[in-house]
């Protein structure tokens, strides 16, 4: 299993996804929502503190829809507008601490890199390392995660900074277990919110 170094300076913090319709109150949101953007939070603080660059990414489509594709045939509700942006489901929610200094980046498809300039944004400030958080852990931050592996970025995954719900007769438990498992064997290191601030406030000592 990987173990790489903290470098304040070339790391940032994504925080996907982080939506009311992820974190409380619909059918697809993760039951343990509030309490990892509690423990986001805090991460991002310690982050902030430390002066690495804090990004909150937002899956919204176009009002007009014209950049659903695909994603619209799979998700139907997609493509009925759920998650357009302006919309209150594709918001940000309001627990989720965002600063002034803060990127807010959006997406159109599950990966935070497709179809965005979150690369250029990432390589034009040197940053060659990301701590991932967000929902769903085994749909959009998974794929964040790998699609900056596959780029050389050196990811660090937080396993309980992240949650899902029960997809396909999975329960959510088993869902995180198994994307934990795989990303910590070929894409990431994987270890706990409270792990990460520590190896933060070691590194900036």
């Amino acid at each position: 299993m990987a173990q790489f170094t903290v470098e304040p300076r070339k790391l940032a913090l994504l925080n996907v996804d982080l939506q009311n319709i992820f974190v409380e109150g619909s059918p697809i949101a993760a039951p343990d929502g509030l309490a990892v953007v509690e423990r986001v939070n805090r991460l991002s603080a310690a982050c902030r503190k430390h002066g690495v660059l804090v990004v909150h990414t937002q899956h919204v489509t176009r009002p007009d829809g014209s950049n659903v594709g695909v994603l619209g045939e799979i998700i139907p509700p997609v493509k009925a507008g759920l998650i357009a942006r302006g919309s209150f489901p594709a918001a940000l929610h309001a627990k989720l601490q965002v600063e002034a200094a803060d990127i807010v980046l959006e997406k159109p498809r599950f990966g935070a890199f497709h179809g965005t300039d979150l690369e250029l944004i990432l390589r034009a400030r040197g940053i060659d390392s990301l701590i991932v958080t967000g929902i769903a852990t085994n749909v959009c931050a998974e794929m964040t995660a790998r699609e900056a592996s596959v780029r050389d970025f050196r990811v660090f995954f937080m396993s309980d900074g992240t949650a899902t719900s029960d997809m396909g007769g999975v329960p959510r438990a088993e869902l995180q277990r198994a994307t934990c498992a795989v990303l910590a064997f070929g894409f990431a290191e994987v270890l706990l919110v409270d792990q990460m601030i520590e190896r933060l406030s070691a590194a900036g000592r």
